[in-house]
């Protein structure tokens, strides 16, 4: 597919900026953000660094774009932490952890930030707009 992987781990918050800046060094394409904890709450940093090193980003969390992020295709945290509590209430009312099915979230959501994408001189055609559960303009 002519498609060339280039890893930049950031197992900290202190790794986030030399990890964004070598990625801007190889002239990547494009940076797809993985979904964790620390990512996640370094989303604001990311989004600028992204901007400033002009680095398309893809992520797994709606919350990344809304900080300025360009896209995110991923599940809604606020539903699961919804369903989450639906668990605890059923635990505290005495059902067995054990008893309670396994879920995974099913509904997957779209959101792109048009404005980051004018920024960094992206188009955003048409056919991906109208897929998209959210546009930012």
């Amino acid at each position: 597919m002519g498609v060339t992987v280039v890893v930049a781990d950031a197992p900290t918050p202190d790794d986030v900026d030399g990890a964004l800046q070598m990625l801007a060094n190889h002239r990547i394409d494009v940076m797809v953000v993985l979904q964790t904890s620390m990512l996640l709450s370094e989303r604001q940093r990311i989004a600028s660094l992204a901007a400033t090193t002009r680095l398309p980003a893809v992520y797994g969390y709606r919350e990344h774009v809304d900080d300025g992020g360009l896209i995110s295709y991923g599940v809604d945290l606020r539903a699961c932490f919804r369903r989450a509590a639906y668990y605890v209430h059923k635990i505290l009312n005495g059902v067995a952890p054990g008893d309670l099915p396994i879920e995974f979230p099913t509904r997957l959501e779209l959101v792109i930030n048009l404005k980051t994408a004018k920024a960094l001189g992206l188009d955003v055609p048409p056919q991906v707009l109208v897929r998209a559960d959210e546009v930012i303009e």
